[in-house]
């Protein structure tokens, strides 16, 4: 690749980290770790040192360091040591999405059982009551569909399941999207 082709790619690259850290941000991450996490993402062996986080990004290496400090801390990222070096690589953790997914059970679990305490005091018969012993039932539906969800990944992929494919596996059921569109457009 000559000169230009390297600068389009890296320019692709860098709207491409860009535009998912956006998302990610939008969606409640700390914009810098969203930055961070993004360029690790996009890294051919998911892992980069700071200085080469610094670099790409266009950040100092305290802003690295604060967004390594809160990825480590919700267990996206994990740091190694390269071999005969003082520098730390920080590095995605295998399986990133599913873990995070599964530990998304704890904090349904902690939810729920504060809700259906909380139904209790508030009592069965009043509006807050019912509120918060229907959210408490909703979690723990939500709670299994993820068990369920994650079995389903692990037996999709044993299978050699391609997701780059795209659409659903031979007879899968199609789910309706929800969000702002479909909200609108539910019966009432």
């Amino acid at each position: 690749m000559d000169g230009n082709g390297d600068a389009e790619a890296d320019e692709a690259l860098s709207r491409f980290v860009e535009r998912f850290a956006s998302e990610l941000a939008e969606a409640g991450m700390q914009r810098m770790a969203a930055r961070v996490f993004a360029a690790l993402f996009a890294s051919e062996t998911a892992s980069m040192t700071s200085a080469e986080l610094a670099g790409q990004l266009r950040i100092s290496p305290a802003a690295v360091s604060g967004a390594v400090r809160y990825l480590s801390q919700v267990n996206m990222v994990g740091r190694e040591r390269e071999p005969g070096s003082r520098r730390d690589r920080y590095v995605l953790h295998n399986e990133l999405w599913y873990e995070a997914i599964a530990h998304r059970d704890e904090v349904l679990v902690r939810w729920r059982k504060i809700l259906s305490d909380g139904a209790e005091t508030l009592g069965p018969d009043s509006a807050a009551g019912a509120r918060a012993a229907e959210t408490a039932e909703f979690f723990e539906f939500v709670r299994h569909e993820l068990r369920a969800m994650l079995v389903r990944w692990r037996e999709h992929k044993a299978r050699g399941g391609d997701a780059s494919r795209g659409g659903a596996e031979p007879g899968a059921e199609s789910a309706p999207e929800f969000g702002a569109d479909s909200a609108a457009s539910a019966p009432r």
